[in-house]
């Protein structure tokens, strides 16, 4: 899903700059509703996947920031979300954190980057923000100086934001539909709000805005592609029952697939520890969702491409993938029933032949299977040839790899490493 990777910065730039929260009065009540407040605010941080961000490199402590996030215009760092008052979230107001994640402005005025995702946080109600900001009270404070604005020019002049945001900026709480359940109203809350998952799965225009006619469709991001999650067949979840979508949240893994790159990230710090309940309302709102079905036709068999790429299949993948594609469930990927593997783009499938992947371990799919890497063994020409075998085979039909689709993607790998 978002996909993180990220989500991990699938817009431009990155989060919270600056001091965010003073969680004093939540942490010194003791009352039941400062603690029902605190509990809410810990769901919904998870919900949000903060740690995927704001968790330093290392892991030692939680919201200490640190992480380098990768972005079309830069690397930034996320800041120290923690309640140390000197380096980190510990002297705004309540108004000026709700203004932060609900309007993108800091409390000097200055524009939040919105590699933050405010434009998605804006649909939170300001007493789930204020649960937000009394949970991260509650944390440990980490005195941890953090440079967040490490962008090249003219990327760095935040006054420039302003025009960002009267293109692609539209504050509003969320809106219930009334022809709607409220199941799929829940879903859509997460979806479009704290879990901000077109972040990543939305497609973005040149200036890292949403391109909101084409929701959920797919995006490329740092080296991955988040995949279509409307219900368009071939390209999104069609083919996946609400079940299917409810195991892959929780575990990481189902009969179809297995989270890997940034959503594994997100699958192991969100959505498995989410609700049930909310992980069916996700699901019943992405069902619901509609796609745009292209009508593309797979390559012959005989094409001299898909004739390589079948026999280095045959060679490296078959053992694993089976020869009809159709994988182990909960093990390996079912390449056959699998939407993205082909994809409007080939960007995943292209990385995961070259490195190789670790998909995810939950307590629910505690193996957490590896897939190895080829990228040594095989030339350019040869991961395109079984690429876009891969693409045109099993009821598939995407648009072929290049040699040259695959020389940059190394070229970008080796120059992220």
């Amino acid at each position: 899903m978002r996909d993180r990777a990220g989500k991990y910065a699938a817009l431009p730039l990155l989060c919270l700059s600056g001091a965010l929260c003073n969680c004093a009065t939540a942490q010194s009540g003791g009352d039941q509703q400062d603690f029902a407040l605190i509990d809410r605010g810990r769901y919904l941080t998870v919900a949000a996947d903060c740690a995927a961000c704001h968790d330093d490199p290392d892991g030692h402590h939680p919201f200490g920031g640190g992480r380098a996030i990768q972005t079309p215009f830069g690397n930034v760092v996320a800041p120290n979300i923690t309640p140390d008052r000197e380096t980190g979230i510990g002297a705004m107001t309540e108004a000026q954190f709700d203004a932060v994640l609900r309007r993108g402005k800091l409390p000097d005025g200055r524009n939040v980057y919105p590699a933050m995702p405010f434009p998605y946080y804006t649909r939170m109600s300001e007493t789930d923000v204020r649960a937000i900001r009394a949970y991260l009270g509650t944390v440990a404070p980490v005195a941890h100086t953090v440079a967040s604005d490490q962008l090249p020019f003219p990327f760095r002049i935040r006054a420039s934001m302003w025009v960002w945001d009267a293109l692609y900026f539209k504050q509003g709480d969320f809106k219930e539909s009334p022809s709607q359940s409220p199941q799929w109203n829940r879903g859509a809350y997460l979806v479009e709000g704290p879990g901000h998952c077109g972040a990543c799965h939305t497609p973005k225009g040149m200036l890292g805005g949403d391109k909101t006619d084409q929701a959920l469709r797919g995006y490329s991001i740092q080296g991955w592609f988040a995949p279509d999650l409307t219900n368009d067949r071939p390209r999104g979840l069609a083919d996946w029952s609400n079940e299917d979508i409810v195991e892959y949240l929780a575990s990481g893994h189902n009969r179809f697939a297995a989270a890997s790159g940034p959503m594994a990230e997100e699958v192991s710090h969100s959505s498995s520890q989410m609700r049930r309940a909310d992980l069916e309302a996700i699901a019943v709102y992405l069902k619901n969702q509609a796609g745009a079905t292209d009508n593309d036709k797979p390559l012959s068999p005989k094409d001299p491409v898909m004739v390589a790429g079948a026999a280095i299949y045959a060679d490296l993948c078959s053992a694993c993938h089976k020869p009809d594609g159709s994988g182990v469930p909960y093990l390996f990927p079912d390449l056959a029933a699998s939407a993205s593997v082909a994809s409007r783009e080939p960007t995943t499938l292209i990385r995961v032949v070259l490195e190789g992947a670790q998909s995810v371990a939950t307590a629910k799919e505690p193996t957490g299977p590896a897939m190895p890497a080829f990228g040594w063994q095989l030339n350019d020409a040869q991961v395109a040839a079984v690429t876009t075998y891969v693409r045109n085979s099993w009821h598939h039909a995407a648009a072929a790899v290049s040699a040259g689709d695959v020389k940059e993607a190394r070229r970008t790998l080796n120059a992220a490493n």
